[in-house]
């Protein structure tokens, strides 16, 4: 029996069971020992890739905007004001740009001439593998949306790129994945 090597930080697991498994998202735990030689407990939550796109319009007078959406987020017991993102559990190994066509659309019906890749994030590094790729949408025109059925309580508000940034500002916007993908775009100064 070969002894388990110890990963990029140090870490050796010990062993591995799944503890839980659903559509959506798998618990791991494992048994670990740690770079200083102590044994212990991990819980790793297994999820797949996702996408969030911030769609970048304009109004007739050159104004830019910013499409959102809002909807009942089960755990938390709130309404979050969020832009567009999802994964698809039916096919985890899409290409994060069809990824991200197919989310915009479905959440809001607009059809992104352009989707520039800005980067990715990691959700939560600390107990989850969940990786998400950041995309700025333009060139927007508007279709029909396609929501699912967990969806069905999501609306959509294009508000100006500044009533959003006031909406940050004033803490109304909360969802992290939401503000890490902001602050990445601007950072880039791509909006």
């Amino acid at each position: 029996m070969t002894k388990p090597l110890p990963d990029a930080g140090g870490y050796v697991t010990l062993s591995s069971r799944i503890a839980y498994e659903n559509p959506w998202t798998r618990v791991r735990e494992d048994i670990i020992r740690r770079p200083n030689g102590k044994d212990g407990l991990y819980g790793v939550v297994e999820r797949g890739q996702f996408v969030v796109i911030l769609p970048l319009g304009e109004t007739e007078d050159g104004r830019r905007t910013v499409t959102l959406v809002n909807q009942y987020r089960y755990p938390i017991g709130k309404r979050l004001w969020e832009l567009p993102m999802g994964m698809w559990e039916e096919q985890p190994d899409a290409a994060p740009e069809a990824l991200a066509a197919g989310e915009l659309q479905e959440e809001t019906g607009l059809i992104a001439k352009t989707l520039h890749h800005a980067g990715v994030m990691y959700q939560g590094a600390g107990f989850t593998t969940q990786k998400g790729h950041v995309y700025l949408a333009t060139g927007l025109t508007q279709g029909p949306s396609a929501r699912e059925e967990t969806e069905q309580d999501m609306t959509c508000h294009t508000l100006l790129l500044e009533e959003v940034e006031e909406m940050i500002r004033k803490n109304e916007i909360t969802c992290m994945v939401t503000l890490s993908a902001f602050g990445l775009l601007r950072a880039q100064a791509l909006i």
